[in-house]
């Protein structure tokens, strides 16, 4: 299960709404059949010339619709909660990928055109991710083609026979008048078999549907194992102190102290870089350094006398002047 994620039992409601669906249709099978005690009611007025007789079958045929009309608002509504929940826990069902908002669990019954489609994409998305099936099952399919073929049946027949029903004679006073109840009734009947066939296929398919969809989110929400955090000891869940096999906490160990590295020995033979500053060369520019850098000094290197081959030759080119410290070349 996700954690944080509600979930909403749905096996107490799932077994209402099989009772009202399977109450329902027996009801509208009893309204479906009804035409035939209809006909013979009128039969017998028609026998007895008695209009009280007809009258009697009209408030008996309203007996039947009556708990009908109760059982099939019952079975909507605990079928629109049940639906409402069952989509809500696909919100906490690990690998369930809801195409719809849970409102439209609710709304898809109510808005007009959008029930003729939005609650079988809502019925079908819940089958999927319940039953773990990658195509919406069949018996989907079954269920809401039945159940368009009950509706729009059921209206047309209640139409036609409306409209059979204003043309008979209001007090009939011969045969040919009772033999046209006669007829309707028997008419009624055949008009009648068409829905009734879809509410017993529609009622089989939606029973089937619910009781396998409830008893898959029943059993998944008795596990109550949420996905993450998994429970300790399972592979990559954080283990607390304690469990076992789980080693006591140790102190951390200081980290050691930072030495910085030692300077590496020039190499045999090879100059320093940096010598002691030594007396300026005569004549030398004083090289300029950035302010804390260390400044690199020649090495002194000794002064000697010329050579005699030099010297002679100083002396001939230019001879020194009297009182004069040198001589200037070419003078």
């Amino acid at each position: 299960m996700a954690p944080g994620v509600p979930t909403y039992p749905v096996g107490g409601l799932g077994r209402a709404v099989v009772a009202a669906v399977a109450a329902t249709a027996v009801l509208y099978t009893l309204v479906a059949f009804y035409p035939a005690v209809g006909a013979v009611l009128a039969r017998r007025a028609a026998e007895a010339q008695d209009t009280d007789v007809l009258l009697g079958a009209v408030l008996l045929e309203v007996l039947f619709i009556l708990p009908f009309g109760a059982a099939y608002l019952t079975a909507a509504v605990l079928m629109i909660i049940w639906t409402w929940r069952a989509r809500k826990n696909l919100d906490a069902f690990p690998g369930a990928l809801p195409q719809l908002d849970p409102g439209w669990a609710i709304a898809g019954w109510l808005v007009p055109l959008a029930n003729f489609v939005v609650p079988v994409r809502v019925v079908a998305g819940i089958a999927r991710d319940s039953l773990w099936r990658a195509r919406t099952p069949v018996l989907v399919g079954v269920w809401w083609a039945a159940w368009l073929v009950f509706s729009l049946g059921e209206r047309l027949a209640s139409w036609n026979d409306s409209r059979e029903y204003e043309r008979l004679p209001e007090h009939p006073f011969n045969d040919i008048g009772y033999q046209a109840y006669v007829g309707f009734y028997q008419d009624a009947l055949v008009r009648n078999l068409v829905p009734l066939a879809a509410c017993l296929t529609t009622a089989a398919s939606l029973i089937v549907l619910v009781r396998r969809i409830t008893a898959a989110q029943q059993a998944r929400i008795a596990l109550a194992v949420p996905v993450w955090p998994a429970p300790p000891g399972w592979p990559g869940a954080p283990v607390p102190y304690g469990w076992p096999g789980v080693p006591a906490p140790q102190p951390a160990a200081s980290p050691a102290a930072e030495t910085p590295p030692a300077a590496a020995a020039p190499p045999a033979g090879a100059l320093p870089s940096v010598v002691p500053a030594g007396p300026p060369v005569a004549g030398a520019l004083p090289s300029v350094a950035p302010a804390g850098s260390p400044v690199a000094v020649s090495p002194e290197l000794p002064v000697t006398d010329p050579s005699p081959q030099v010297a002679g030759a100083l002396s001939t080119v230019s001879p020194p002047a009297a009182g004069a410290a040198g001589g200037t070349i070419g003078a």
